[in-house]
Order: C-alpha cells, then sequence, then structure tokens
C-alpha cells in the first residue's frame, strides 16, 4: 500500500520490518538444511550394498530428513538465544562501549534535555546513559518500556548546542516511539544466530569433516552427488549470509529518515537537526563498537568491503530530505568549535583548590581575622567585650 505523510510511513515501515524479521528467521532453517546436506555429502553411505558416494537426489533426500529432525532443536536454541538477549542485550553492549548509566544530578543538563522532550509528548523516560569516547555519536537500545536506554557519547555533549543535543535525543525517542530500536535489537539477535551456525558448519566442514569423510576414498567424496551436494551447501549458506545484511540492511536505512522526521515534529526545529547531522558527520566512529552497535547509532560512518550494505543513507541525503520536506537550511559541512584553552585551565585550576572550610571546619588565621560578624569583627581572647549595636554597654 501506498504511504501518505509521516503516520502512514511509520505503520508501512513497521509492515515491512515484521515480514523481514520473518524472512530472516527462515533463514535459520535454511542454513539448517545446508549443514545437514554437508553432513551428508561428508557421510559414508550403504548404497547398493556397499559404501560410495549416492547421487545427489538421494543425499538431498536425506538432509531433508536431517533437517526435519533438527529443525525443533534449531527453533528452541534460537528462541534460548533471543531470550539471553532479552535479558542481557543492555550489560554487552555498555561492556563493549564502556557506558555507565547517568543521572540528573551527574549530567543535569543532558537529563533535563531528555526529560523535557519525554514530558511534551508523554513518552515514559529511557534510562539515560554516556560512553566516554570522543566520537560524535548516539544510540538507543531496549525491548520494552523498563529496558529502553538512549547513549550518548562524551564527544557529541561537548561538541554540540542544547539545541542540537535536542534534535539527537528526539531522534533517538523516534526510534524507541517507532520500534525501530526492539525491531533491529532482534534483527541482530537473529542475524547472529546465522553468523554462529554458518562459523560452526564451516568449522565442522573444513576443520574436522574431511577427516570424518576419509573413511571412504577421495574418489569416492568426490563421485557421485556428493560433489554437487558440497557445492550447492556452500552456495546456500553463502546467500543466506548476504541475504541476512541485505534484510538488516532493508530495517536500518528507511528508519534513519523517519527518525529525523521525527525528531524535527518532536522540537520543531528543523535547522537543529540539520546542523547537527552536519557536526556529525564524519566524526561518529567509536574504536570499541562492533557493526552490530553501531547500525544502531544515528551515524555509521563506516566504509569497506565489509560494509557494502550501508546501514545508514549518507548524510548529505538525510540534510537534503529535512530541506525539501521539513524547510529546513543547510549550512554545508561544519567545523567543530575549538575548545577555549582558558576555559580547560580555569577547570585545572578550579579542580586543584582545596576546598573552603566550612562553618565547623578548619580556617586560617587571616580567614578568621577577616570573618565579620553583624556587629562588628570576631572578638579576640582576652579583649573586653565590644559594645553592641547601640554604644558601649552601661556598667
Amino acid at each position: 500500500m501506498a504511504a501518505f505523510g509521516l503516520y502512514t510511513h511509520i505503520q508501512s515501515n513497521k509492515r515491512r520490518s515484521i515480514a523481514l524479521l520473518i524472512g530472516l528467521f527462515g533463514l535459520v532453517y535454511v542454513m539448517v538444511f545446508a549443514g545437514a546436506l554437508l553432513a551428508e555429502a561428508f557421510t559414508s553411505h550403504n548404497y547398493n550394498g556397499y559404501y560410495a558416494s549416492p547421487p545427489l537426489d538421494y543425499l538431498i533426500r536425506a538432509a531433508a530428513f536431517d533437517f526435519v529432525k533438527a529443525a525443533p532443536f534449531a527453533t528452541v536454541g534460537t528462541v534460548i538465544w533471543i531470550l539471553i538477549a532479552y535479558q542481557f542485550h543492555q550489560a554487552m553492549i555498555d561492556a563493549v562501549t564502556g557506558a555507565r548509566e547517568v543521572s540528573r544530578a551527574e549530567e543535569p543538563r543532558l537529563y533535563n534535555l531528555l526529560e523535557n522532550l519525554c514530558i511534551s509528548r508523554g513518552i515514559t523516560m529511557p534510562t539515560l546513559r554516556i560512553a566516554d569516547d570522543d566520537g560524535l555519536n548516539a544510540f538507543a537500545t531496549g525491548l520494552n518500556e523498563k529496558q529502553y536506554s538512549i547513549t550518548v557519547t562524551r564527544g557529541l555533549i561537548d561538541s554540540l548546542n542544547d539545541q542540537e543535543v535536542e534534535a539527537v535525543l528526539g531522534h533517538e525517542l523516534t526510534h524507541i516511539r517507532n520500534g525501530d530500536v526492539r525491531m533491529l535489537v532482534i534483527a541482530v539477535v537473529i542475524a547472529g544466530v546465522i553468523s554462529f551456525f554458518g562459523e560452526m558448519i564451516f568449522r565442522i566442514v573444513f576443520q574436522g569433516g574431511f577427516s570424518g569423510g576419509s573413511r571412504r576414498s577421495s574418489s569416492d567424496s568426490k563421485g557421485g552427488g556428493a560433489g554437487a551436494a558440497i557445492i550447492i551447501a556452500i552456495a546456500l549458506i553463502a546467500l543466506v549470509w548476504v541475504l541476512a545484511i541485505v534484510i538488516r540492511f532493508a530495517l536500518s536505512r528507511q528508519r534513519e529518515y523517519l527518525a529525523d522526521s521525527g525528531s524535527v515534529e518532536l522540537t520543531k526545529n528543523p535547522d537543529a537537526m540539520i546542523s547537527a547531522l552536519r557536526k556529525i558527520e564524519g566524526r561518529g566512529e567509536i574504536p570499541s563498537a562492533n557493526s552490530a552497535v553501531m547500525e544502531m547509532c544515528i551515524d555509521n560512518p563506516r566504509e569497506g568491503f565489509s560494509n557494502i550494505f550501508d546501514t545508514h543513507p549518507s548524510v548529505e541525503a538525510r540534510v537534503e530530505a529535512l530541506v525539501k520536506f521539513a524547510g529546513g537550511h543547510d549550512p554545508g559541512p561544519l567545523a567543530l568549535p575549538v575548545p577555549d584553552p582558558s576555559v580547560d585551565e580555569l577547570r585545572q585550576a578550579e579542580a586543584s583548590e582545596p576546598p573552603p572550610g566550612g562553618p565547623w571546619g578548619d580556617q586560617t588565621p587571616q580567614q578568621a581575622q577577616a570573618r565579620q560578624g553583624p556587629w562588628g569583627p570576631a572578638p579576640t581572647p582576652g579583649a573586653p567585650e565590644p559594645g553592641g549595636p547601640w554604644g558601649p554597654k552601661p556598667n
């Protein structure tokens, strides 16, 4: 169905995401069948009364039989994997990025900006986390309201003004409102299952499979349908791997446009979103984060053969969309403000100064001498009692 307007685009994106997740889950079973076919190809068969490599159709039927027996175990294993990720994915992400939860007392500026956005739309306040990294980036995680969390890097906090930080927080809140976070976390988990099964199959085949098949001669192992079965199985595994990347790519790319527009809807400030993207552009790398975490970020600057399917549209394309549909103004690439060294020196000086004495703390003689009460200086021990505010005390 055609989508018209922001909300119908969101609903269309959700339907498409659910369909893609179902397809991603189905790839797990294709991987299991490919593994069964490889196992049959490397196993000796008593065919026509002697051990030889049977034809391809026999191996496919045997692999299908193995698949039926293995499918329940694959389903249970995948569900257990998802449940583990459901419970511990935030702890694993924090371990990778070094992020920590912060309170209002620790980060009042950031906390107040996020709280104001949540109050304005009646959104449950997510947990706020900070990763002490110089890269300019942010991402949202969680699978339900109790788990939702927004992580912001220290570099982004220090480099963006309040309006730009608010726009970034609005972007991540939109991911939570649209269900993108839940979808992407599940997609990353299922893709992890596919990668795990694929790696396990290749290890079994290329490290232990040939020894298992050495019970028959090398000519037997390549004869019959075994060679064709191996080629088909490897092709299926490669296809599953590529399709898993494509599905994750499809889940990630469109959602960034919707999150940008959702941020503008929350903040009513398209220029802040544009300037935030321009400052983040090319500066979002988090060295400690793996590719799965970078897919959740507001910008993923990684490129190369391993990232041939970009998970994010370019900043240029996103800015162009905001200018066209939200009426924003593009200032072009922006340089980050140069930090003022005098401010850093002042902070270091303040940190090195000893704390002043309180009303019950220790004071220097100069401080004690300078203390003034409401009716004059503090009395000196042994000195005559001073007069009150209306003159000397009468005898």
